[in-house]
């Protein structure tokens, strides 16, 4: 178990890359110091849910459980010396969905981003929108949108990295719109399931279809960085863009 921490969870025999929570991930990217940033709260349960439980009540436990009020975590500071804002969803806080709490954090997380003139870099790792708040969930995927065009429009890089898995209205929204698209390795991404595409095209799907090394294939994606090297090529990558020195990572 020490060993599998030491090193990132990724398992030291396959490769095989496990999830990290949202502070693990922080911890692992930010240089040490990193703060976190405080995001304002929504109102809970907008639609006042219920299927077999309330949804007050699931919101309540993942927050328990998780230490967040949502599920994504803002941090900023500097990844190997370059000023980075980075924000990334917490995939055990209901599956990492996207309703009006995840929507203010990646506004925070940009506007925070441009206040600082710093590079925005976001983890993506979601099943989709937030079905028990309906229409307020779909209402996030132009927010995000606006919210990363408003980092781009500063001149500011915008990062996504796609961790396992990516889905549904994450995917169609803003983690797809990145100035440079990363992922990990055997990451599943994609927008609706594989069986679900098989059942409407009336055909087999290829091999790999939706994992990582496909998408790099087809030119979706620009690299996928195994865990270990992602630190560093993210530094790389943000003084590149912004024309800097480059700090060697630590």
């Amino acid at each position: 178990q020490n060993d599998l921490e030491a090193n990132l969870r990724v398992c030291t025999h396959c490769g095989h890359h496990m999830r990290l929570s949202a502070k693990q991930r922080l911890d692992a990217t930010l240089d040490e110091g990193w703060q976190r940033a405080d995001i304002e709260k929504v109102p809970l349960d907008p639609l006042r849910f219920k299927d077999q439980r309330r949804y007050a009540d699931r919101l309540k436990e993942a927050q328990a459980k998780s230490g967040m009020e949502d599920a994504v975590m803002v941090g900023h500071g500097a990844i190997a010396g370059q000023r980075a804002v980075v924000a990334v969803f917490e995939f055990a806080f209901m599956a990492g969905s996207m309703g009006a709490g995840v929507g203010e954090a990646l506004v925070t997380a940009a506007r925070l981003a441009v206040l600082q003139d710093a590079p925005l870099v976001v983890f993506a790792s979601s099943g989709g929108a937030r079905m028990q708040e309906g229409a307020v969930s779909l209402m996030q995927m132009p927010r995000t949108v606006i919210a990363t065009q408003m980092v781009k429009d500063a001149g500011l890089p915008f990062i996504v990295v796609l961790c396992d898995p990516t889905t549904g209205g994450v995917t169609a929204s803003f983690a797809m719109l990145g100035d440079i698209q990363i992922a990990e390795p055997g990451a599943l991404i994609g927008f609706a399931g594989a069986r679900v595409i098989e059942q409407t095209v009336r055909e087999k799907l290829p091999e790999g279809f939706q994992r990582a090394e496909y998408l790099l294939a087809n030119g979706i994606l620009d690299m996928v960085v195994k865990r270990a090297e992602m630190r560093p090529t993210l530094a790389r990558l943000l003084a590149l863009l912004r024309g800097e020195p480059r700090a060697e990572a630590a």
